[in-house]
Order: C-alpha cells, then structure tokens, then sequence
C-alpha cells in the first residue's frame, strides 16, 4: 500500500455545484475533442444530478437503494518532490446516495492533470483527491492509492458461480424490456448467484458501446434463466450511463420477483485506463473488490 493519508488540510478546490448539476448532460468534455491538461486542475470535473440522471433515463423506484459505484484506474501517476515520476493503482468508492455522478471522461482528464503536477507524496496526493472527488459527487468518496507490486493481489479475480452464456436462447429483442422476465420453478424457492459476460449497452452522449459482466445475487423466486439472458441481451442498444444501467436492471428484477435479498454488480470494461462497476443491493453497501479476466 502507499503510504496513508496524514494530517495535513489541503484547501478546497472549486468544482461545479453537484446539487446544481444535471442541465448540462451533453455540455461536458464527453464526445468532444479535449486537450489534455498540463497541470492539476481540479475545475475540469464534471459533476451531473444523480437524480436527473436516473430521471433522464427512465429508472424509478430506486428510493432506499443501498451500494456504491467501485471506479478502478490503472494508470494513475504524478511528479514526486524531485520531479521523479510516480505510478499507482487507484480505487474509488462513492455511495450510490451522493448527489451527482461525475462524467468519466472528465474524471479521465482530471487525473490525467496530475501528471506533470509536483506533489509532496502520496499522502498529499490522496488527500486532494477525496477533497476534489468528494466535492464533485457531493457524498463522501474512499480512496484508496494502491502501489502496483500489490495491485493484482488485492483484487479478486472473479469467475464462479453460474454463468448463463451458454444457454440456447433465441434472441431477436435489443432495447431494454422487462416482459423478458418471467418467473422459473414456481414451487421453490432459491439462492443462487447468476452471471453473463455478454451484456452490453451504449453510452447517453456518444453511443460507443459499453461492455460488462453483470452479476445477480438473489434469493427468493426462482428466475428463468433464459428469460434473464434474454432480459440482459435486450439492453444491447439502450442509452445510459453505467450507473443508471444496473439500477434499473436492479429495480426491474425487485419490482418483478420481490426476492428476499437482491444484488447486480457490473463489472464494465475500462476506457483510458478506468472502469466503472456500479453495485446495487438492498442488504449490502459494499461492492465485492472482482474484477473478470477482460478488465
């Protein structure tokens, strides 16, 4: 691990008002072309309404909502006191309660601006980021600098339990429907951890695909599998952003089944050096730390 955060209070940069962000969905870097900064700059964060998002997107029913969304980054790095570079792993862990989400792509170049910035250590490094981070999502956000040599050890590398990508299933539904679902033994109850690595869905602003391995962990009414596959395939070309995406996979399977325990974890595949694995439960708030072979 780097080392940990001290003491010391670094002041607060200016960023957008996340309680008064949200108009602006297609006013941020994301689709544009940008340069890339030179220097730290935290202004160039780009804060959206989480609740506008989830609006703009259709999702309801996400009150009482528990979890968080796990940002991974990989290549993270800035200047040290003597102008040496320095490299670390990156997670980020904001509650899916904080007031906005923040655009990747300016999340990407926010980091980026670290780079040819000189910082004191590590230390002072972290701290700006969860004063920045924190500020832009408006919600504490957990950071955590990881030093390369432990980064692999520190994240699992998730592949059991059931996956559905080997079902025969006829496919001819690619915008997101709910009628998909339908319930499958009737009789019993069960608890079962099901996951595809075929999911994927576009982007609001750009339309580029997003790809990702979705995991359901529930229990109570038993789900058809092909149906969910199915389900899952149909947001193949629906608009959101991730976080939105598993949400509403999320209400969907809640408002269909009502099981006991429901969580959907997906684990998006990284652009400029992040990814993005949104987790949505209504026990738990605590996304699991996997990541899959393709991330």
């Amino acid at each position: 691990m780097v080392d940990p955060a001290d003491d010391k209070v670094i002041p607060v940069h200016e960023t957008a008002d996340p309680q008064h962000s949200g108009e602006a969905f297609d006013e941020g870097p994301l689709g544009q072309s940008s340069k890339y900064p030179m220097s730290y700059t935290p202004s160039l964060l780009h804060p959206m309404n989480r609740e506008m998002a989830r609006a703009r997107a259709g999702v309801g029913g996400a009150e009482g909502l528990r979890g968080e969304d796990l940002w991974t980054g990989y290549d993270f790095s800035w200047l040290d006191g003597h102008g040496k570079p320095v490299v670390a792993g990156l997670r980020l862990r904001v509650p899916c309660q904080s007031a906005a989400i923040v655009e990747s792509k300016s999340l990407k170049l926010y980091l980026g601006s670290f780079a040819q910035s000189h910082f004191v250590d590590s230390a002072e490094v972290r701290q700006r980021l969860i004063q920045d981070l924190s500020r832009a999502f408006g919600g504490s956000v957990m950071v955590e600098l990881v030093a390369l040599s432990d980064f692999a050890a520190n994240t699992e590398v998730h592949m059991a339990e059931q996956c559905l990508d080997a079902l025969q299933v006829a496919v001819e539904v690619y915008e997101r429907d709910p009628r998909l679902l339908v319930v499958g033994d009737a009789e019993h109850e069960v608890r079962e951890r099901v996951f595809t690595h075929l999911f994927r869905s576009l982007c609001p602003v750009t339309a580029q695909p997003d790809l990702a391995s979705v995991y359901i962990d529930y229990s109570g009414q038993a789900i058809d599998h092909a149906g969910l596959l199915r389900y899952l395939v149909s947001y193949r070309n629906h608009q959101a952003f991730h976080e939105t995406t598993i949400e509403q996979i999320y209400v969907d399977l809640f408002t269909t089944f009502n099981p006991v325990e429901l969580s959907v974890h997906g684990l998006f595949q990284r652009r400029g050096g992040l990814d993005i694995n949104p987790f949505r439960s209504n026990h738990s708030s605590a996304a699991p730390g996997w990541r899959t072979v393709r991330q």
